[in-house]
């Protein structure tokens, strides 16, 4: 049978556990496809990029890799990192060598508090939480301005520099971005981090722009927080978050506390996101490729098959997300569950009771 939509997909395991997540990630979409009667298909090709491929050619991915990419509808990345490789040049010449070239703007990254996990948060068992990171994912503290000189003036003689760049485009448009989400949930609030008081120039000017964005959406509730209070925040009033918008940095930061809170970076689904569709988005758990438990078959598959559900999303397939994602939930709620947030099941076997759960 002909599907009547093919969605075609570049998988990048990458490196250490990422392989193994991406494989799970591709089960369960697979598995969902078979049974949509022919609605739709994914058509996957493997790339062998990574810290293996650097160590035979030099690099992280091919030379023309980019151009290979740029027709796929998607890119399901799996980790990258790996101790042989310093992590400026694994992550500069692979991840977000991706995300820049294809102007991934937007990293979306939803903190989800899952049934039959325990959260550090006493608050947690009693409440009801979840809310989104949206990252600036172009510039910021990760825009690669900079360099390091003198080196010739001998001991201690070393000068770096790293800039971090703000332009009011990529202000506005992710700040937009956030509040366009906030619409769609059930509490309408975008929560904007900064450390302007400090930092007096790039992030003044974000605050400037949220104001002036904000006056455009009266219906949504807004708040300005210094990074450090927002960090206390996450922890002590976790309840009154709904959207939380910040610069690649302070995002990236936040939002690891924030899976932490929720029982694990393990939990963690992201998405980076070229709403324009110019570019393929690529879909990634927040997990590193934790090199020290790599191919025990034992990692938990939970971020890789939640960032699986915002690719659906992403494709349009709203329900089929929903079911991803209530998948989820039911297996946790049942204790099947990595050994990282108290379970003992394998990564195959979390795989598979997720897709027995979808499928029923």
């Amino acid at each position: 049978m002909t599907a009547q939509r093919t969605f075609r997909i570049a998988a990048i395991p990458a490196d250490g556990v990422g392989v193994e997540v991406v494989a799970a990630g591709r089960t369960v979409l697979d598995a969902l496809a078979d049974a949509s009667n022919g609605r739709f298909a994914f058509a996957w090709q493997e790339f062998p990029w990574g810290s293996d491929y650097y160590a035979q050619h030099g690099r992280m991915m091919d030379e023309d890799g980019l151009a290979q990419l740029e027709d796929f509808d998607a890119i399901y990345f799996g980790a990258v990192g790996w101790p042989t490789v310093p992590d400026h040049v694994s992550l500069w010449g692979l991840r977000l060598k991706i995300c820049q070239s294809f102007d991934q703007w937007a990293n979306v990254r939803p903190v989800e508090f899952l049934p039959g996990i325990q959260s550090p948060l006493r608050k947690a068992d009693d409440t009801d939480l979840s809310w989104v990171v949206v990252r600036e994912n172009s510039e910021g503290e990760y825009a690669g301005f900079g360099g390091r000189n003198f080196a010739g003036r001998g001991d201690r003689g070393e000068v770096a520099v790293q800039s971090a760049v703000f332009t009011e485009v990529g202000c506005e448009r992710i700040i937009r971005f956030a509040f366009d989400l906030a619409r769609t949930r059930p509490r309408k609030k975008v929560s904007s981090v900064t450390k302007s008081n400090a930092q007096q120039y790039g992030m003044v000017l974000w605050d400037d722009v949220f104001r002036r964005v904000a006056a455009e959406y009266p219906d949504v509730e807004t708040e300005s927080v210094l990074v450090d209070a927002m960090a206390a925040k996450f922890v002590l009033r976790p309840e009154d978050l709904s959207v939380v918008v910040a610069s690649n940095l302070n995002a990236d930061i936040l939002s690891d506390l924030g899976s932490a809170l929720a029982g694990s970076l393990g939990l963690a689904a992201s998405a980076n996101v070229n709403p324009e569709r110019r570019f393929p988005s690529m879909f990634e758990p927040v997990h590193g490729s934790a090199p020290d438990i790599a191919g025990q078959g034992i990692c938990n598959p939970v971020g890789a098959i939640g960032s699986a559900a915002l690719m659906l999303e992403h494709f349009g397939l709203h329900d089929e997300a929903k079911a991803v994602q209530h998948a989820i939930e039911v297996t946790s709620g049942k204790g099947v569950r990595t050994r990282d947030v108290g379970g003992s099941a394998s990564t195959e076997e979390v795989t598979a009771a997720i897709i027995e759960n979808l499928l029923v």
